[in-house]
């Protein structure tokens, strides 16, 4: 399936902007400096073209994600399919890529999902399968599944 980099698309772009001004917005670090606990923000696009945004809660037990609260809230809204998601960081840190247990959760809830990550050729989307090789997918049914070749090829 790996399809490799793309080039971002404007809708791409707008969904940096939300994420981009919710951390700006909603930030509680008065630098980069300050360890605040809201200090990234997350923009997840469905398939019906809708915006859901949400912001860290770091915490020494790890807290959620940006990405997780994102997902959360698009799922409280209605959404059951994401089509894109971003994290940015907040003081102008832009494109953050997921970290691995954000990595794994959108693997395993959200197949073929597009992730915007920094590159060295700039910000670009990759699909979730590229960013994770030979993953082992987990399913709340029947727990960790075997190597799947129709997902990731021979």
């Amino acid at each position: 399936m790996n399809s490799g980099p793309q080039t971002l698309t404007d809708t791409d772009r707008e969904l940096i902007e939300a994420a981009r001004s919710t951390i700006d917005a909603h930030t509680d670090a008065s630098s980069l400096a300050d360890p605040g606990v809201h200090t990234m923000g997350a923009a997840a696009r469905d398939v019906d073209g809708r915006i859901h945004v949400g912001v860290n809660l770091a915490h020494f037990t790890g807290g959620p994600c940006a990405e997780l609260v994102a997902l959360g809230a698009a799922r409280a809204n209605g959404a059951r399919h994401i089509e894109t998601i971003v994290a940015v960081g907040n003081y102008g840190r832009g494109v953050v890529g997921p970290c691995g247990r954000d990595r794994q959760i959108l693997f395993d809830y959200h197949r073929g999902v597009r992730v915007l990550v920094p590159t060295a050729d700039g910000v670009r989307a990759l699909l979730i399968e590229d960013l994770m090789p030979y993953a082992t997918a987990w399913t709340i049914e029947g727990g960790t599944q075997p190597y799947d070749r129709e997902r990731f090829g021979p």
